[in-house]
Parts: structure tokens; C-alpha cells; sequence
């Protein structure tokens, strides 16, 4: 059994597990955690998911690791740097592994040096190209924690995260590692704002998942990082499935195929039933053609009674980052200390879209009446790379 020890996490709902729980479970009062702001789209203001307060700093760093992205993983790391330090004392450092998720990684950084470039024709003194290379925040972890096990990143878009993880559960069950450091960080960009913008796939307003209203995603940032070992602890990675659609660059396959086949493998890996599973976090992005497949597919296999949400109303869809985010909300809602089984939950403007079957949905203080045990979180990228991660109540 791979168990999640212990999380960190940053994002649009707060900057620790115990903020995050707060005003993930009090949503219903509180409503949306997004900004409006147009500092990433100059002259259009938009909702965006923003890490606020102060972060880390980068002093420490050498100048090719000074990112707001690896800011975030330090912020992330700082939650959870005790039990690494522990860790590293009692395995050694070269069974510590590391495997992050990002899509942006230092892009923000190399956006705001052009900028500069444009106006004066210089760079500015802090600023390097290396900032922006996507493996920037496994090689800024390790060298910050002085590890010298495996260290790398995966980037695929919107799964990217979700691989990392399932990559992490792979290195300790080959027996390279015996602790890994995974899950994911993203910051925003404009880049990433202009991309989707380009597709009219940006909502102005916060996203409105399932509705017939749905026109768009919010954007977002974060960090969500865990200590993954075969140490017991509350909550495990009991399943996960990734397959490839090779449908289209941007749109998801209508049937479906690549997430029914990630759903099924993460279920088959953790040797369960669909009517097994008490909550699914879906990837839930508003736009057209990713609810409209998601929600079939999971009608096919789940049926109407299994509770679903989508949290990007709450933290913006952090890309790489996104799917570390929900794991840790469904992490969040597997402790102890949750013995309603309150479920993270889907802000929409609750008008359904016919053409879709109808999910049983988790509005605010919905709840199961008993503790969560199974809850699955699904992330479908670009290029149709999907992923689905299985999460249980073991301990």
C-alpha cells in the first residue's frame, strides 16, 4: 500500500491544509475564493484563482531557480519539511525521490523580462532563461532538501500532476525510493491566459460547471506537494490509470474512450467497483466539449448516485498543478476529522444543461453522514493525455 503521509498545499483557498479545509467546507457561505483581475489579460478583467500573502524567499536560490513557480513549491514544501527532514535521516538521501507536475513552471518570470527588454533593451540583473525550464522545480526540491534520488518533472498539460503521482507510486513500488516528494505547482502567466483566450475558452466570469450556462475556465495557481511512502498513515493512492486519447490537440475524444479507460484502470488497480466509490472530483473545466464527455462517461459507469463536484470555482484550474490540488481536497475530505463525510463542493448557477445526464452533485454542506472511504479525482489534458487517481480511507 502507497500512502500519502503527509500534505502542503497553496492555492486560491488558502495557504495551508488547515485554511484550505476551512474555506473548502464553509464554500457554501463564503462562495468563490477567485480574483478579479486583469493584471494577466491588460484590459480585460477576468476571474482568476490567486495564491495571496507573502511567499517564500529566493535569496537562498541561485539565480537560474528564482521563479514565483518555485516560490509556491517552497511554500507548499515549508508545510510538510519536518516529516522530509525525517524521512531523509532515516532512509538516506538516495532513497528520496521527487516527482513534480507543472505546465508554466518560470514563464511568468521570462514575460515580465521581455517586457522590460521591450521598453529599455535590457534584461533585468535577476533574471535568467533557465528559470523557465520545466524541470526547474524537481532540480530546485532536491537541491534544497540535498537529495540525490531520482528528480524530474512531468509535463502534460492538465495531467500532469496525476502522472506525477502515479510516476511517484512506480519508483517505490520498483524499489528505487522509499519516500517520494510529488504532486505538482503551476503560477500564473499570460501566456497560459492568451492560449486559452485564443480557443474562447476563458470565462470573464467564475466558471459554471455543468450549467447550460457554461461558457469557460478561470485559470488558477498553486501548490499541493505530499510525502508518498509505504509508512501507514490515514489516506492511501489505492488506484491510478493514464491513457491517451489521440483524438485532437485541444478538444477531448466526444466518446470518451481515454477517460473510461483511466477510470476503469485506477478502479482495477485498487480492486474496486464503480459502486464502490463515494465521491469523484471531476476535472470539471466549464467549457463545452470537456463536461459534456466527462459527465457521460461517468454516467456510463457510475451511474446517479455516486456524488460529484467540480472545485474549480473554488481555486481556478491550475493546469499542471490542478490535478495535486484536488488530490489534496480529496485528502482533506478523507481525514478523521471530517466523520460527516463532508464533500468538497460544486458552485454552478444550478441550472443543468439537458443535453447532459444529470449528476448527483455536491452542493454546498453536502455530506455522506459517515466517513469518506473511496474517492477518485480525474484530469484530462491537451493531446488527450487523461488520468485518474483512487484515493481510500485505510487507516
Amino acid at each position: 500500500m502507497l500512502y500519502l503521509n503527509h500534505c502542503g498545499i497553496v492555492c486560491a483557498l488558502g495557504n495551508s491544509t488547515e485554511q484550505v479545509k476551512l474555506r473548502l467546507f464553509d464554500s457554501g457561505t463564503s462562495g468563490t475564493s477567485l480574483t478579479f483581475s486583469d493584471a494577466y489579460s491588460p484590459g480585460r478583467v477576468l476571474a482568476l484563482g490567486c495564491v495571496a500573502g507573502t511567499l517564500p524567499s529566493m535569496t537562498a536560490l541561485p539565480i537560474t531557480q528564482r521563479s514565483r513557480n518555485n516560490q509556491l513549491a517552497l511554500a507548499a514544501l515549508a508545510q510538510i519539511r519536518p516529516a522530509l527532514d525525517a524521512a531523509i535521516a532515516r532512509y538516506g538521501a538516495d532513497r528520496i525521490g521527487i516527482v513534480i507536475g507543472t505546465s508554466t513552471s518560470g514563464v511568468a518570470g521570462t514575460e515580465s523580462a521581455l517586457r522590460q527588454y521591450a521598453l529599455e533593451q535590457t534584461l533585468p540583473a535577476d533574471f535568467h532563461y533557465a528559470q523557465q525550464e520545466m524541470g526547474s522545480p524537481a532540480a530546485m526540491l532536491a537541491a534544497e532538501l540535498g537529495i540525490s534520488g531520482p528528480a524530474y518533472v512531468h509535463s502534460s498539460a492538465c495531467s500532469s500532476s496525476a502522472k506525477a503521482m502515479a510516476s511517484a507510486a512506480r519508483l517505490i513500488k520498483m524499489g528505487l525510493c522509499d519516500v517520494v516528494l510529488t504532486g505538482g505547482v503551476d503560477s500564473l502567466c499570460a501566456f497560459t491566459i492568451a492560449g486559452f483566450s485564443a480557443l474562447e475558452s476563458v470565462s470573464s466570469q467564475v466558471c459554471n460547471p455543468l450549467s447550460a450556462n457554461r461558457n469557460g475556465i478561470n485559470i488558477g495557481e498553486g501548490a499541493a506537494l505530499f510525502l508518498m511512502s509505504r509508512a501507514p498513515a490515514a489516506v492511501a493512492l489505492c488506484g491510478w490509470g493514464e491513457s491517451s486519447d489521440g483524438h485532437h490537440m485541444s478538444a477531448p475524444d466526444p466518446a470518451g474512450g481515454g477517460a473510461r479507460l483511466a477510470m476503469t484502470q485506477a478502479l482495477q488497480r485498487a480492486g474496486l467497483q464503480p459502486e464502490d466509490i463515494d465521491y469523484i472530483n471531476l476535472h470539471g473545466t466549464a467549457t463545452l466539449q470537456n463536461d459534456a464527455m466527462e459527465s457521460r462517461v461517468i454516467a456510463d459507469i457510475f451511474g446517479s448516485t455516486v456524488w460529484t463536484s467540480s472545485t474549480k470555482p473554488l481555486t481556478g484550474h491550475a493546469l499542471g498543478a490542478a490535478a495535486a490540488l484536488e488530490a489534496g481536497l480529496c485528502w482533506l475530505a478523507l481525514q478523521e476529522d471530517n466523520p460527516e463525510g463532508y464533500l468538497p463542493p460544486h458552485l454552478w448557477d444550478g441550472i443543468p444543461d439537458p443535453a447532459l445526464p444529470a449528476l448527483k452533485l455536491a452542493l454546498p454542506s453536502s455530506r455522506l453522514g459517515r466517513t469518506l472511504r473511496w474517492a477518485m479525482s480525474n484530469s484530462f489534458a491537451f493531446g488527450g493525455s487523461n488520468a485518474s487517481l483512487l484515493f481510500g480511507r485505510v487507516a
